[in-house]
């Protein structure tokens, strides 16, 4: 299923879905319009195609003791297969890096951390980061403060 086989009630239930992942089937169904037996069929092709990758809870990381969050530019040796899939199976073996990009540009590598402070930051570029294979440079910044997130992509059809 692709965006261009979404219609307007498959984007309703994402969009709802989205914002209330853990709302009942027979009240998702009466927001979207549909029968709730239609709705869970609907629901259960959209996660058998791979729209809907999966369910999670957002946890918020200063209550759980993970309130800074780190970007780390990563620059590698070279650009060989070898490398980046070297390097790739290592940081994700990483608990501290939320999320991995490979970028364009001057970097090669975009990573999140989510940490305790400074202190653990440094732990973990120590013990950790700087020891990834194929590493040649890493440039990290610290944020100040989270403005927003959005865990909810637009879905339009």
């Amino acid at each position: 299923m692709t965006i261009a086989t979404l219609d307007a009630v498959d984007s309703a239930i994402l969009n709802a879905l989205q914002h209330e992942g853990r709302l009942p089937n027979a009240e998702l169904a009466e927001r979207v319009g549909l029968s709730a037996s239609a709705c869970h069929r609907r629901v259960k092709a959209l996660e058998a195609s791979g729209v809907i990758s999966g369910y999670a809870a957002i946890l918020d990381p200063d209550a759980v003791g993970r309130g800074l969050t780190v970007i780390t530019l990563v620059t590698l040796e070279n650009q060989r297969r070898e490398t980046l899939e070297a390097f790739e199976r290592a940081v994700a073996e990483i608990e501290d890096v939320m999320e991995c990009r490979l970028t364009t540009g001057a970097e090669d590598y975009y990573l999140r951390l989510q940490v305790r402070d400074a202190r653990d930051y440094e732990r973990v570029h120590r013990e950790r980061l700087s020891g990834l294979p194929g590493v040649a440079r890493l440039v990290s910044n610290i944020a100040m403060r989270t403005v927003f997130t959005r865990t909810a992509l637009p879905v339009d059809r």
